[in-house]
């Protein structure tokens, strides 16, 4: 098997504990693909995981005067390297590339739901997959909301990105559970995801957080 980011020839490592319990690892990048990816440290804001704060950064305290407390988690800094992944995966549309963090999806959740961001339907048809869902394919998630046609946000500024209407709608053929988990590829801003947060709360669900790959 070959990476999936340089193409290199993996060499899969087994510890002795993988063959005692016949584990299957079945790793899908090489090592020095994996080294350019940079976990976000023990350094980070409290509430979003920006990275170099150990108090709560100036953008969550601009969301508190809005009265809103970010309760997020997020694993990776969206440095180069995830920069230049998203644009293969994401904006390219190498689908396969899913496989190369589908195990950070994979984590241990109490009673929440997991709630995907959905695409546009204008998204759909131009890149043929949402990326979010291809990470959960196989954990259990539920489609509760629906996104209008908008402008794509990598092609708004910042301020434009926390001025926009909420680009949401609820699925009305799905019941709003009590708990939820709303999961998106990449933290910017945050309004994609109180967006998000906003309307689940509106409409039955008593606690909504939320979760990115990358911060």
């Amino acid at each position: 098997m070959n990476c999936y980011l340089c193409n290199c020839e993996l060499t899969i490592h087994f510890h002795f504990t993988d063959l005692l319990l016949l584990n299957s690892k079945r790793e899908m990048i090489c090592s020095k693909c994996q080294a350019t990816f940079e976990r976000i440290d023990i350094n980070h804001c409290p509430r979003c995981y920006q990275s170099g704060f150990l108090t709560v950064c100036p953008d969550c305290l601009i969301w508190e005067e809005q009265k809103i407390i970010v309760q997020h988690r997020a694993i990776f800094k969206y440095n180069q390297a995830m920069k230049d992944y998203f644009k293969r995966y994401k904006f390219q549309g190498d689908y396969n590339l899913f496989n190369v963090f589908k195990q950070e999806f994979h984590q241990k959740r109490s009673d929440e739901v997991m709630v995907p961001i959905p695409v546009s339907t204008n998204r759909m048809q131009e890149r043929g997959f949402n990326q979010v869902t291809a990470f959960l394919q196989d954990e259990p998630y539920l489609d509760l909301l629906i996104k209008k046609n908008t402008p794509k946000q990598s092609s708004l500024t910042r301020s434009e990105r926390l001025n926009t209407e909420n680009p949401f709608e609820l699925n009305p053929d799905k019941k709003i559970p009590k708990k939820v988990l709303v999961i998106d590829d990449i933290y910017t801003t945050g309004a994609t995801l109180q967006h998000a947060v906003h309307i689940l709360l509106k409409n039955g669900a008593e606690q909504v957080r939320t979760f990115s790959l990358c911060r």
